[in-house]
């Protein structure tokens, strides 16, 4: 498409709002699964750890006994 203006350009013909509505709500989403994902990730590799501490303190008892 050929637009002659700026403007039109945002008006995408009259439907420029849901057009960059749905680009905003796609990158709203996408940022907010990025951000969970983090957080997922974090507690994660803090129960591994948790996990792996365990263990080596039960190992340590039954060699112990």
């Amino acid at each position: 498409m050929n637009w002659e203006s700026a403007r039109q350009f945002w008006e995408m013909g009259g439907y420029g709002f849901f057009v960059w509505g749905s680009y905003g709500v796609t990158a709203l989403l996408v940022a907010a699964e990025l951000l969970l994902l983090a957080r997922r990730t974090k507690q994660a590799r803090a129960l591994a750890t948790q996990d792996a501490a365990l263990a080596r303190i039960d190992a340590e008892r039954r060699s112990g006994s």
